[in-house]
């Protein structure tokens, strides 16, 4: 990233959290190469940090992100350079949704587009109460290929997925919730402390029963009913050699609380 660029992504520890923030407000928050490259390189940092038990992506200014900037990945009929901008986008999501943390989305004022693709790539979602969701792409006959026809249905089931696809109409942080994407709608003001406090409820357990816990339900939806009850079987076998795992164990039998340290 070039110098006047680098700090579209800003990067901090907050307790048990790595908190990843598009920080480009002017406009916000597009997603460009840059903007993914370096998203990406803070995934990496996250994953390498044994403080770090969950990641948030939030964003600054009144936008959560409008989706890609159109700008910085070219002419739209630029067939080549445009599908290596979709590839891009499509595998840093991916990596958000195997990431190894639980990775929250703080989300307010609109998610259009790769917006609302990168926030289906994140495990959790809150909302602020003014918050709105928008695929859009067919208002202006294009089309997702960051996840959006494929996770949205996954998170809210095929007709609600349908009717925000084909209409490109917004669907409020409540709608949103009631439809099962959002898991907590907030006041406006309250967006960071209640991430906050959902992260150090989530870093007091133990990382990596929380990381294999995230696999299951990843993959488990794609598999068939038996194969998937055999996978958690497998899990919960390999986790139950931990040292995580028998300090439950003995803190459940001395009536304190677990010190977990993934392992």
């Amino acid at each position: 990233m070039t110098a006047d660029r680098a700090d579209e992504v800003r990067y901090e520890i907050r307790g048990s959290a790595a908190w990843i923030t598009l920080n480009r407000p002017e406009v916000r928050n597009a997603l460009s190469r840059e903007l993914l490259t370096a998203v990406g390189s803070r995934l990496t940092e996250a994953a390498d940090d044994p403080r770090v038990r969950s990641v948030v992506i939030a964003a600054a200014g009144p936008a959560f992100c409008a989706g890609a900037d159109l700008k910085r990945v070219g002419a739209m009929d630029d067939h080549a350079n445009l599908v290596d901008f979709l590839r891009a986008a499509g595998a840093l999501f991916d990596r958000i949704a195997r990431h190894p943390r639980p990775v929250i989305a703080a989300v307010h004022g609109v998610a259009v587009a790769g917006g609302l693709e990168l926030v289906l790539a994140c495990d959790l979602v809150v909302a602020t109460a003014d918050a709105e969701f928008c695929d859009g792409h067919a208002r202006y006959g294009l089309f997702p290929a960051g996840g959006g026809a494929v996770r949205l249905p996954r998170r809210i089931g095929a007709n609600r997925a349908k009717h925000l696809l084909f209409t490109a109409d917004r669907w409020s942080a409540q709608r949103m919730y009631e439809a099962g994407l959002v898991a907590e709608v907030v006041a406006p003001d309250r967006l960071d402390d209640t991430v906050t406090a959902l992260t150090e409820r989530i870093g007091r357990h133990s990382p990596l029963g929380i990381t294999r816990m995230k696999s299951l339900v990843e993959d488990g939806a794609d598999r068939p009913l038996p194969e998937a009850l055999a996978a958690e079987l497998r899990e919960c076998t390999e986790y139950a050699k931990s040292a995580d795992f028998a300090e439950g164990l003995a803190a459940f039998a001395q009536r304190r609380e677990p010190t977990f340290t993934g392992r």
